[in-house]
Formats: structure tokens, C-alpha cells, sequence
């Protein structure tokens, strides 16, 4: 895995870690690069690559790294006579490729890569050829949605599909509502939830595109002033930045609040009245599982079909309109021409669609009641030991 912070891939291999160390495995974790900020550890099992993050590496430094892991996994493998190994994202699964190694060899693939990989990038290049090259060395290659294996034959040229497998993301439903129940000690944080409060949870990047959520948020507040945004995780500094001169050009500075990372995030999410995510591409994202175990309604724009896939127990189609569904309420998609901060913050129409989810969810207690009606069965297909067993088989 790349890092140890709390995004979806961390705290799915956090999950994986724990289950298997319960189950009496030997587990090790290769963590490419080990921060001091670093929030998701795995003591003496965590074996570190490198001690710096990748833009702190010189050029140098930096094609050393990149020549050398594949090798330095090779040696963790085999001094450990390893048997099974997962990689999680698209850097792991590369060098995981590389390896020339025997164990049953699993790769993990989380978001709609047609839409991540738009930008010719040099490493967007790289993965689009190792679709059609290196992965032709995995045993099982994990899509944690149906939309995804589809997208990756029809769109991205996947070479192999005899090895694609779609597997939903495992969830410790007991641990989370656990943890959801400890208090927030500061008082100021406590004091945020006093009114109705939107969140989200994740990294502050251009694939979240949080911009919309502001805009969405700014034309709730026409009709609607008694409510809180709330944003837990860290970010990209030019997102943030530009996330913050929007918030201040539409005078929110009071209404909209910045807690960063969170060891604990479910504390927060458990008193939210919704949580909201306005990304441009997705897989299957794993606080829309945490918000539905801890009984949280969720607005979520159609970024991909994998939203509906965990959202909704029957078969929906959200193209131009709000689609109400058992946990919540689907937004047509957000994305229009390219990836990356937008030149102008003119509001779209899919921007006023959010704004009247928002409303309507914050409005309407029945979305609460609907949402513990179906809880068991949405969560059914994400249950711990189902899921990883799955991988392993």
C-alpha cells in the first residue's frame, strides 16, 4: 500500500490486517512510504519502503525508488514466504506485477478508471499500458464494483478479463459503530453538531471536487440557514487553497468548518444529519458504507453506477434528475469537460440538483426511517469475513 493515511484504500487494508491477524495469519504490510503523520499503523508487522513522501525524494532519489521496489517487495516476499499478497491502487498493483514472484498474486482496482486516467500523465500512460502488459501476471485482479469491470473492458483496454473479479469492499460494521459511540471531547467540534450538519469525509482532492459541494451549499442557504458543512481529511494544497477562496467569496467562512484528519472519523459522521459527496469519478466509496451502517442518510452525485450499486436495492438510472433511493438521494453526475479546479465558479444545474437533495434529505426525516429499513440489506453484500475469504479463494 502507498500510505497510511485514513483514505478508503487505508482503512481497507486496516480491515484486511486485523481480520487476518484474528484468523492466526502471519501478515506483513509493505507501506511505500512511512510518514510521522501517518494515522493508520501496523507495529512491528508495517515494513517501510521509504521514510520520505515522494516529492520530498530529489529526481535521483526518486527514479531509485522507482527501480527498486519491485525488487524490494520481491525480497519482503520471499524472506517472509509470503503465500498470498493483495495490492491496493494502482502504484502497489504495478509493482506488485513486477515482481516475478509466486505466491497467489491479487490486485485491487477502486475507482472508475476511464474517468481517472483522462489526464496524459506519465504514470496515466504507464497504467494503461500495464493493463494490456503486467497484469497479465495476477491471479485475481479485485473490482470492487460490477461498473468498474465494465468500465476497464469497454473503455480502458483491459487485456485480461479472465482475471477480473468483482469483490465489494469488506466493512468491520461492529468495530465502526463502536467507535462511533466515543465522544468528541472538544467542545468546540461538539458544539458544530448542534445544528443540523452536513459532512464529508475523504481527501480534499480533484477527484473529490469539493468545489461543488460548496456551490450546493451556498444555494442552500437561501432557503435554509440552520445548517453546518463540515469537511474531516486532509487534502491537495491547491484544491484546499481554492476551496477556501470560494467559501470566502460567498461570506461561509462561519458555516463551513475544517476538522482535518480524523483517527476516529465515525464519531463525527454518527451525528451528522447527511453526508454528502460531490466527486467526479469513484468505485464504490467506503463512507457511503460507514454512513449507511451508522444510519446516516447520504447525497451522493452519479459519479458512478458503482454509487447505485451501493446505494439502492433495486436497479436505478440517474441521468438528469434526482433519484430517491433506500439510503438517500442520487445526483446526476457532476463532471463535464476535463478533471482539475475549474477556471470559473459559475453554477451549473447539477449544482442547484444537489442543493435541492441537500434540502429535501435535511428536511424529511422519512430518508432516516427508510434508510434503517434496509440497512441489513444493503450492508449484506460487504460483510467482513464474506469478503475476505472472497480474495483469498
Amino acid at each position: 500500500m502507498p500510505y497510511g493515511s485514513v483514505g478508503g484504500m487505508e482503512r481497507l487494508a486496516e480491515h484486511f490486517y486485523n481480520y487476518y491477524k484474528s484468523c492466526h495469519y502471519e501478515v506483513k504490510v509493505a507501506k511505500f512510504f512511512q510518514l510521522k503523520t501517518d494515522i493508520i499503523n501496523f507495529g512491528e508487522d508495517e515494513i517501510a519502503l521509504s521514510t520520505k513522501d515522494l516529492h520530498e525524494l530529489s529526481k535521483i532519489e526518486r527514479a531509485l525508488f522507482y527501480l527498486r521496489t519491485s525488487s524490494k517487495l520481491k525480497k519482503i516476499i520471499k524472506a517472509h514466504s509470503i503465500t498470498h499478497s493483495i495490492a491496493f491502487g494502482d502504484m502497489a498493483n504495478i509493482f506488485s506485477s513486477l515482481t516475478k514472484t509466486n505466491e497467489f498474486k491479487i490486485a485491487s482496482i477502486h475507482a472508475l478508471k476511464s474517468v481517472e486516467l483522462m489526464n496524459e500523465s506519465l504514470f496515466n500512460k504507464i497504467v494503461r499500458w500495464s493493463y494490456k502488459t503486467t497484469y497479465k501476471h495476477f491471479n485475481k485482479v479485485v473490482c470492487i464494483s460490477q461498473s468498474i469491470k465494465e468500465d476497464l473492458i469497454e473503455k480502458c483496454a483491459y487485456k485480461f478479463p479472465h482475471n477480473l473479479e468483482v469483490i465489494y469492499n469488506p466493512h468491520d460494521i461492529q468495530t465502526l459503530r463502536k467507535l462511533s459511540l466515543d465522544p468528541i471531547e472538544d467542545p468546540n467540534e461538539t458544539a458544530l453538531f448542534h445544528s443540523k450538519a452536513i459532512v464529508f469525509i475523504g481527501r480534499l482532492s480533484t477527484q473529490k471536487s469539493p468545489w461543488h459541494l460548496i456551490n450546493a451549499f451556498h444555494i442552500l442557504q437561501e432557503s435554509m440557514k440552520d445548517v453546518s458543512l463540515i469537511f474531516i481529511g486532509d487534502g491537495d494544497k491547491d484544491v484546499i487553497e481554492h476551496t477556501k477562496k470560494l467559501i470566502s467569496s460567498y461570506k461561509l467562512d462561519a458555516k463551513i468548518h475544517f476538522l482535518g484528519r480524523k483517527k476516529n472519523p465515525y464519531k463525527y459522521l454518527s451525528k451528522a444529519h447527511l453526508l454528502a459527496l460531490s466527486s467526479h469519478f469513484e468505485g464504490t466509496p467506503n463512507v457511503i458504507v460507514e454512513s449507511i451502517a451508522l444510519g446516516v442518510p447520504v447525497v451522493s452525485s452519479n459519479c458512478t453506477n458503482g454509487i447505485a450499486e451501493l446505494m439502492s436495492i433495486a436497479p436505478v438510472n440517474v441521468v438528469s434528475e434526482n433519484v430517491s433511493v433506500a439510503s438517500g438521494v442520487i445526483t446526476p453526475n457532476l463532471l463535464k469537460d476535463a478533471l482539475g479546479i475549474p477556471n470559473n465558479n459559475d453554477i451549473i444545474k447539477e449544482e442547484v440538483l444537489f442543493a435541492e437533495a441537500l434540502k429535501l434529505v435535511l428536511s424529511d426525516t422519512a430518508f432516516k426511517s427508510n434508510l434503517q429499513t434496509h440497512q441489513e440489506h444493503l450492508l449484506d453484500k460487504f460483510e467482513l469475513k464474506k469478503v475476505s475469504q472472497q480474495y483469498l479463494a
